[in-house]
């Protein structure tokens, strides 16, 4: 295949921008699905760590997948997809957060089974917390966007230089 000047890959995609239109979004909506994969991946529960509120149930990580825009819009000159997570904690597990020790009154620890159970009516409570008063970050959508940019790169670079 011959090279092309830069002139002529600018006249050839000028000639057809339905191709250019149909090759951008398809680009931003598997870019934006591999940034989804992403931060899923890094959301926990993560291999063998159950630590944290909520990681039981995965129900945070199963929200990027539900909360995002995949299917990319057009806005001005822009081409728009949204990564999203709707659970209230997640930019706490994204950012990180402190965490104050405080009582919860009914929370205890069944003195029959040992386990840590709750109930609102007990006369009971006990002081909670943990060890460290910062929990870090896991920045999954700094990561996820990192991919985003390098997976829309790959998959726009057949367009070559136009879009640099």
């Amino acid at each position: 295949m011959a090279t092309l000047t830069l002139n002529e890959r600018i006249r050839r995609l000028q000639e057809d921008p339905a191709y250019v239109l149909r090759r951008v979004t398809q680009a931003c909506r598997v870019a934006t699905m591999r940034a989804v994969e992403k931060a899923t991946e890094l959301t926990p529960p993560t291999e063998n760590d159950l630590r944290g509120t909520n990681t039981r149930t995965g129900e945070m990580k199963q929200h990027w997948a539900t909360d995002s825009k995949t299917e990319p819009r057009i806005e001005g000159d822009n081409f728009v997809t949204e990564l999203n997570n709707d659970k209230e904690y997640a930019s706490y597990v994204n950012d990180g957060h402190r965490m104050d020790r405080h009582f919860v009154p009914g929370l205890y620890i069944n003195p029959h089974n040992g386990m840590l159970e709750y109930d609102p009516g007990a006369d009971v409570g006990i002081v909670v917390g943990t060890r460290t008063p910062y929990v870090p970050g896991l920045f999954m959508v700094d990561q996820a966007e990192q991919v985003y940019h390098e997976v829309l790169r790959q998959e726009l670079a057949d367009l070559g230089e136009v879009f640099e």
